[in-house]
């Protein structure tokens, strides 16, 4: 396999997939806005020959929540592009549910990465456990009160660490072309046993706040989110409180031969490290 291409090459999952990449000898090229070997945006098509060029396989993901229609078909746009340029092989990250919603904002993603030609592989994980330690929640964490409109929905959170094996063993081995994996973690929580487990771990008192759906949209809408992003995302927040993300799924092990981490692991890991040190 030539050189690889990963989107979002300085993300949560891009930055893990390219350092697996290189320690294992494979050439590796990073694509961001800011601070990857190349510019890259998805929203400039300018930006993506210089991307493309020499590259076998790709990694690819849609950094923003794309609830409009012009964002929806950047992916397809790309696939399409990647496609010209010579890429034989594409790994697409999704979320879970995605094939069974065609309201979805990333559905259009995956059906041009199925009908693009290419050898294609799917990953679609549930909610990430980095997002207590490394963005979304991070800051309420470090308050001591996260406010979400879950109730007292589970989730079986996933180690960005399982996502980033199963992305590499499908850009670099056969034996995973048509496959989609749902990625999950052993067992489902919810934010308030989560929260306890990050307290425990850091010696802090945190607690999880349920906030009603309409409250949390007007919230995102005061701290500048559009509108149309807050209400996406609020969808997708009360999808736990329904009970959409409880499910326990066999992608890891599909994909890998072994069980995916624990989130106590994740946790213990990530306290470690200090992840939840004072700001």
């Amino acid at each position: 396999m030539n050189e690889i291409l990963i989107l979002g090459g300085t993300g949560k999952t891009g930055s893990r997939v390219a350092r697996r990449l290189l320690e294992a000898g494979h050439g590796v090229r990073t694509a961001s806005r800011t601070h990857g070997d190349v510019r890259f945006d998805l929203g400039e098509p300018s930006t993506w020959a210089v991307a493309l060029d020499g590259i076998a396989a790709v990694y690819v993901l849609e950094p923003e929540v794309q609830g409009t229609e012009e964002g929806q078909r950047r992916i397809p746009r790309f696939v399409d592009a990647a496609a010209a340029a010579g890429v034989r092989r594409v790994v697409l990250l999704t979320a879970a549910g995605v094939d069974a919603n065609e309201t979805h904002h990333l559905w259009r993603a995956e059906q041009a990465v199925k009908n693009s030609g290419l050898e294609w592989t799917i990953v679609r994980p549930t909610w990430f456990a980095q997002n207590f330690s490394e963005d979304f929640w991070l800051p309420g964490i470090l308050d001591g009160s996260l406010v979400l409109p879950v109730g007292d929905g589970a989730t079986a959170f996933v180690d960005a660490e399982d996502i980033a094996d199963v992305i590499v063993a499908a850009l670099t081995h056969e034996g995973h072309n048509g496959q989609a994996y749902v990625l999950t973690g052993p067992r489902a929580i919810s934010f308030a046993e989560a929260v306890d487990l990050i307290g425990e771990a850091t010696g802090r008192t945190i607690r999880h706040v349920d906030i009603s759906p309409d409250a949390f949209i007007q919230a995102q809408i005061a701290n500048s989110v559009p509108a149309h992003t807050a209400e996406l995302l609020t969808r997708i927040y009360t999808g736990i409180r329904d009970g959409d993300a409880a499910d326990i799924c066999d992608g890891t092990q599909r994909a890998l031969g072994r069980k995916p981490g624990a989130f106590e692991d994740y946790v213990s890991a990530a306290a470690a490290a200090g992840a939840w040190g004072t700001r």
